[in-house]
């Protein structure tokens, strides 16, 4: 004959929780994720000067290692993706770090973030920062002083990130009809002049495309505030 279950004051689960749910299945005893490469990416420190005195242009590289993965893998030959990583002149560091941070490489940010932690939080500000409210941006702490239309030309640029667009667009948006003489393609060329020289040291972040017109590429030295 079996003993009856306790009940009451005494029971060892007084709440009857013992059976009400099952247990919780904790972190460590979680089923893993399963993973498969779909692919892999390839950090390259070579800037322009140092392609030139080997003889090839960046474009001319980049063809050529994308010719190597379609002679390798032809199925893979639409697969490929090029971005050139933008710094300020004069940066320093080495060309892969350099890379690997402007184009985001977790493992390079994580350790761009413990060093940003050991920074003087009364150091000014490094890089571009863009504030829409106010309309004015800042070069390394200090006013970059741009007039209305410069900042309208920088912010149009930013908004349409990696489109290159052309001088004749700039003048059709940023210049509305009844704002007195229109611009043509040269007195653009002199406001994109004008403003690369007020963010000194960071002017290429706004891209000349030949026959094209301007274009900006993401750039881990801007930032815009919302």
């Amino acid at each position: 004959m079996t003993n009856p279950k306790p009940t009451g004051e005494n029971s060892a689960d007084p709440a009857g929780l013992a059976n009400s749910a099952s247990p919780a299945i904790s972190a460590e005893n979680a089923p893993a994720l399963e993973t498969e490469a779909r692919g892999f990416a390839l950090y390259v420190g070579v800037d322009e000067a140092t392609a030139a005195a080997a003889g090839v242009s960046l474009s001319e590289l980049v063809t050529a290692l994308r010719k190597t993965v379609a002679d390798l893998v032809p199925s893979a030959a639409a697969e490929t993706y090029a971005a050139v990583a933008l710094a300020p002149k004069g940066i320093g560091g080495k060309p892969i770090d350099v890379v690997r941070t402007a184009l985001r490489d977790p493992r390079a940010l994580d350790k761009l973030t413990l060093a940003k932690e050991k920074i003087d939080p009364n150091e000014p500000t490094k890089g571009i920062v863009i504030d829409p409210s106010r309309k004015k941006v800042f070069a390394d702490g200090e006013n970059a002083d741009l007039t209305y239309k410069e900042f309208e030309l920088l912010q149009y640029l930013i908004e349409h990130e990696g489109s290159t667009i052309s001088r004749r667009e700039i003048i059709d948006v940023i210049w509305n009809e009844g704002e007195g003489e229109i611009p043509n393609d040269r007195t653009i060329d002199v406001h994109i002049r004008r403003l690369r020289a007020k963010i000194a040291g960071y002017e290429d972040i706004i891209r000349t495309v030949r026959g094209g017109g301007y274009r900006f590429d993401k750039h881990p030295e801007v930032i815009y505030e919302i």
